[in-house]
């Protein structure tokens, strides 16, 4: 995951053009993709598709030494997304300090600026960078366009026994920024390659945010109405900060419970947020006409550590440790999921004998024997095939059990005979 982070990083990505192209060529190497390209000018609900932007340089001069004191080809974030082409133009300091964009709360780090939907252009740069001008005449230059073109995401498919889908959607449009989110996308990547047979169908949505995750569902109106069962927006997946989910705007979703539960378990130090509509692409997702049970796992929250859209965003910022644990804690989140049946008891006039059937024998020894037999009892009396709460995350739930230990008591019950699956 680290590795692909590291390759993903030098490419600069917009909303649109041929970085997230590169992105997603990348990406295919591990998975194959489904890539869309969806024309400017394409009305997507309330939004249309913009014009595409491509780069390949830019520059701020000192005309006085012909250095370049600001260059493109030394970060990616040195330009402001989306600046429209600028041919040679000589320009005061003084005329030119409008267009410059710095951090002097965080001198040594270069800003993440765009203007995606107002044609314009501008600089970033470090504030100790631009503290050190002198005054004089400075070049500038950007050899960018923006014209019609696409807007270009992908999706990857791992299908399952059912056709209820379960959504991870990243946003694929940041520049040089590794947490925010190139993290994101590699633990999406080896959460794709792990899934074996599934229960569920798993659509990963690999599409710029806001723009790309609305286009997505303009174009996805009847899946996302009756095919997505549940959702999860992945971002920001590598920083070293604890793990924060925050829930769909349901509030009490499926994956919303689910995630609590792993969480709670774990025993990890972590955040359970509520809804809001600030944030990732969550907040499409979760828009009330669609109002789709998609939830949102991050470390950090969104624009939650001081690194958060600026240079300091970088491949050392992130950790392979940190983006394994994210990585192990979203599998888990998919495997109660994946294991969240209703069973109906086969035996439930009274407490049927378990010990005769070698249940309690068979835990002898275990450190959890007496977790598990709890376990057994609460599913027995819960499996009634009727109540709407006798799932067994709803179990778990109730008695205060891990998910684990339920559903290994459940298994354990269905192979005695006593428990019969009824979804």
């Amino acid at each position: 995951m680290h590795e692909l982070v590291r390759r993903l990083y030098p490419l600069c990505r917009s909303i649109t053009g041929d970085g997230v192209r590169r992105t997603l060529e990348i990406v295919g190497e591990s998975i194959p993709l489904d890539v869309s390209e969806v024309p400017t000018g394409t009305e997507v609900l309330d939004w249309i598709v913009p014009k595409e932007w491509n780069i390949r340089d830019a520059y701020i001069k000192d005309v006085a030494t012909g250095r370049r004191v600001v260059d493109f080809n030394e970060s990616n974030l040195h330009v402001v997304g989306y600046s429209v082409p600028v041919p040679p133009t000589v320009l005061s300091l003084a005329d030119l300090r409008g267009r410059l964009h710095t951090l002097p709360e965080q001198p040594d780090l270069i800003p993440y600026r765009t203007s995606y939907y107002k044609e314009t252009w501008g600089f970033c740069l470090r504030h100790e960078t631009l503290a050190g001008l002198p005054e004089g005449d400075y070049e500038v230059m950007i050899d960018s366009t923006l014209a019609d073109g696409h807007l270009t995401y992908a999706e990857h498919v791992v299908p399952g026994r059912t056709d209820r889908e379960v959504l991870v959607s990243c946003h694929v449009c940041h520049p040089s920024l590794a947490n925010d989110n190139l993290a994101g996308i590699a633990v999406a990547v080896s959460l794709a390659l792990r899934l074996k047979d599934p229960y569920h169908t798993y659509r990963f949505v690999f599409a710029p945010g806001t723009i790309g995750s609305i286009t997505w569902l303009a174009r996805n109106r009847e899946r996302a109405a009756h095919k997505i069962a549940h959702g999860l927006v992945l971002a920001c997946a590598g920083d070293r900060g604890s793990l924060t989910y925050k829930h769909s705007r349901r509030g009490d979703a499926e994956i919303d419970r689910a995630a609590a539960q792993v969480l709670r378990a774990s025993g990890r130090e972590h955040t359970v947020l509520p809804f809001s509509p600030y944030g990732y692409d969550e907040r499409q997702y979760c828009s009330p006409g669609f109002n789709l049970p998609v939830g949102c796992m991050t470390r950090s929250t969104y624009a939650g550590y001081p690194e958060y859209h600026t240079s300091g965003d970088d491949p050392d910022f992130v950790s392979a440790e940190a983006m394994s644990d994210t990585l192990e804690t979203c599998w888990e989140v998919f495997q109660v999921l994946e294991r969240n049946r209703r069973y109906l008891n086969l035996s439930p006039y009274g407490e049927p004998q378990l010990g005769r059937r070698g249940l309690y024998g068979s835990l002898g020894g275990r450190s959890d024997t007496q977790r598990l037999q709890m376990a057994m009892l609460w599913v027995l009396n819960q499996s009634d095939g009727v109540s709407p709460d006798c799932a067994l995350l709803d179990i778990a739930e109730k008695a205060g059990l891990p998910f684990d230990a339920v559903a290994e008591a459940a298994r354990a019950l269905a192979e005695a005979g006593l428990l019969k699956e009824i979804r």
